[in-house]
């Protein structure tokens, strides 16, 4: 694995911490999902963005799920047995250590965030757990990632990873991230999985002027951040991959988040906000 640090940028490079007077990525999220380890700026954040989108608490649960069936796919029928989970953020119900060590309580996890609020909530849970570790590092510098210590002794590179990016790739704005990507997928070993979602620009007149409104009270929030790409942009995050079929009979390929493999048939529509989460998973050959 290089030793060469990566040079990428985003808002999550600086951790916030607990300072109440900036909102985090992490604290974001969890007021969305009905958490109770939120601040006022980070509720702001979520009311700003409501004015727009008044379910945009949708994009949460959308991640939230897919992350749920993802990790189950992965550890059922995908074998897989070491997971890294980048840009974990607050502990919540249905983790993913959780799920996967239903399947396999020797399943090994290691999470990885740079916020010490998100550290000390995670070390703190999983004190009896020798399977599943915390990392902290910036998950858009891969060679901090990849080099760091705990990452190497707990996860086996010569064996098949699950590598994890629900819900934080739409937070990296230097560039377009494939590059990024790339240097985490060069890392894997043959038989690894990658699973990504993503705020989603639908390339349609309803949807991508609703997504574009997000983007834009987002990124002008207290949060700073908050891109919907399309589906090439978000296609070019898993370069070299076969893409699985995302249900019954369809192409692999991308595909909204509530709708790869759901776990149930549909009885309600999407709502405006759920046409606004793709999600993706890719086998490396």
């Amino acid at each position: 694995m290089s030793e060469t640090a990566s040079n990428y940028d985003a808002p999550s490079s600086v951790p916030v911490g607990v300072d109440p007077t900036r909102a985090s990525i992490a604290r974001v999220y969890d007021a969305a999902l009905g958490g109770k380890d939120n601040y006022d700026i980070d509720r702001e954040v979520l009311a700003q963005v409501r004015q727009v989108a008044p379910e945009v608490n949708d994009l949460a649960w959308s991640n939230r799920n897919f992350l749920t069936r993802a990790v189950r796919f992965l550890a059922d029928q995908g074998g897989i047995r070491q997971f890294l989970d980048c840009g974990s953020g607050l502990p919540t119900a249905e983790n993913t250590h959780q799920i996967a060590q239903r399947i396999d309580p020797e399943a090994r996890v290691v999470y990885v965030d740079n916020d010490p609020v998100v550290i000390a909530h995670g070390q703190a849970l999983l004190t009896d757990n020798d399977f599943t570790h915390f990392v902290s590092a910036d998950i858009f510098q891969p060679a901090e990632v990849l080099n760091s210590e705990l990452v190497q002794k707990h996860l086996d590179f010569s064996k098949p990873i699950g590598l994890l990016h629900v819900g934080t790739l739409h937070h990296y704005t230097a560039d377009n991230g494939a590059e990024l990507m790339k240097e985490y997928i060069d890392a894997l070993p043959s038989g690894s999985f990658v699973a990504v979602s993503h705020f989603f620009d639908p390339e349609t007149p309803e949807h991508s002027a609703l997504a574009r409104k997000m983007e834009n009270v987002f990124v002008h929030s207290p949060m700073g951040s908050g891109m919907f790409r399309t589906r090439e942009q978000i296609l070019a995050f898993l370069p070299g991959l076969e893409i699985i079929s995302p249900g019954p009979g369809k192409p692999g390929g991308l595909e909204l988040s509530d709708m790869w493999w759901p776990d149930g048939p549909k009885l309600r529509p999407l709502s405006q906000v759920e046409q606004c989460s793709a999600a993706v998973v890719g086998r490396k050959p």
